[in-house]
């Protein structure tokens, strides 16, 4: 994973790249925290792409959040 100005910040995997346009990271949790968004984020400005789906099977209902790079839903 590399940082605006191309500064290597270590090795991060995201659950899914598809078409090499949209990232979809998984969860298991009991809830969607800010921390799991802000993981989405930095996947998103380290491969330079604009959307992002967070998708959470933990929760006692089906979760899923858009993410987008410019803030916009």
């Amino acid at each position: 994973m590399q940082d605006e100005d191309g500064t290597l910040i270590g090795d991060y995997l995201a659950d899914l790249l598809l078409e090499d346009l949209l990232i979809v990271e998984l969860k298991t949790a009991k809830a969607l925290a800010l921390e799991h968004e802000a993981q989405v984020l930095g996947y998103l400005k380290s491969a330079r792409l604009e959307h992002g789906l967070l998708i959470n099977f933990g929760s006692p209902t089906f979760e899923i959040t858009q993410i987008r790079l410019d803030g916009k839903k």
